[in-house]
């Protein structure tokens, strides 16, 4: 919700963890996604961004 919320504000960027195991990631695994996670996240940033004149 955060990063298509910040997307529709007009964010310059994001930064999303992506691991395939977030169990066993070195850092950051309790805030990662799972890579089909984030592929779906992006397909609905893809809708988001130009609704409100963005890029990604």
């Amino acid at each position: 919700p955060m990063a298509r919320a910040a997307v529709a504000a007009g964010a310059d960027a994001l930064l999303i963890e992506v691991h395939p195991d977030p169990d066993h990631a070195l850092s950051d695994g309790a805030q990662s996604l799972f890579p089909d996670q984030f592929a779906k996240l992006m397909d609905e940033l893809r809708i988001i961004a130009p609704a409100v004149g963005r890029k990604l």
